[in-house]
């Protein structure tokens, strides 16, 4: 489904995706995981259109994106949620929903209609406040709203940016929960990036770790958990430990 070769992104003169090359299949979770400032939201940005690479090609099913704006992007059926939400707060939680299918309006209003209704279902806490402004949303309710407004772009892929960044490990627990059961209602395929490597390892179908803009390690979720160099950087693990 997407094809990333050779990516290279630029900050100024900072270099801060430096040849980075993946693949995800429809389907699956790909997660990616790192440290602060190793280049893993740079690389969302890169994909969603909001940063234009200096080299490298993106291809989605098939067709170079590469040079796309954002709103073509979506159009194409990539939608990204960003780190801390971005939720918008003086406006309700129906209102935020209703915004992540701005671009279909007036042409696909079945298919919002039941979008909507699907989003509720999975989300039925959300159902009990649609006027509520987003702002006085706890934040995993934000972070619900956010997930939910993406889908309702009704993307092909979606990419999360930290969602379980300053959330309670129950509601961690909870949110990475949730992506199984939107690669499976909603046939959506995912890239998850994390710092929270052991949630991350434990949805993902692949990984990847992202060391100062390069891609250090790849494989398997099962192979990641068990490397020896991830289980002593991510898990606080040593490498001859046993889990």
């Amino acid at each position: 489904m997407l094809e990333v070769s050779d990516l290279n992104t630029y900050h100024g003169h900072l270099h801060a995706l430096k040849g980075i090359t993946f693949s995800v299949r429809k389907g699956e979770l790909l997660s990616i995981v790192g440290s602060n400032g190793a280049g893993k939201s740079t690389l969302l940005g890169t994909l969603a259109g909001v940063y234009a690479p200096k080299a490298g090609r993106i291809i989605f099913e098939g067709e170079d994106i590469t040079k796309l704006s954002v709103e073509q992007v979506v159009a194409r059926g990539i939608c990204l949620v960003p780190e801390r939400r971005q939720i918008f707060d003086s406006l309700s939680v129906k209102d935020n929903l209703l915004l992540g299918a701005y671009h279909r309006m007036g042409k696909d209003k079945k298919r919002i209609q039941h979008d909507y209704d699907k989003v509720l279902d999975m989300f039925p806490k959300l159902k009990t406040m649609l006027d509520r402004p987003g702002g006085l949303l706890s934040g995993g309710e934000q972070q619900m709203l956010a997930i939910g407004r993406g889908l309702m772009s009704h993307p092909k892929l979606m990419m999360l940016d930290e969602p379980s960044l300053g959330l309670a490990p129950l509601i961690v627990k909870s949110i990475m929960e949730i992506f199984a059961q939107l690669k499976s209602e909603f046939d959506t395929t995912i890239i998850l990036v994390e710092q929270n490597v052991k949630a991350a390892l434990g949805v993902a179908d692949h990984a990847c770790v992202l060391e100062r803009g390069e891609i250090a390690i790849q494989g398997t979720a099962a192979e990641m958990l068990d490397h020896p160099d991830v289980r002593s950087a991510y898990l606080g693990k040593s490498k001859t430990e046993v889990s």
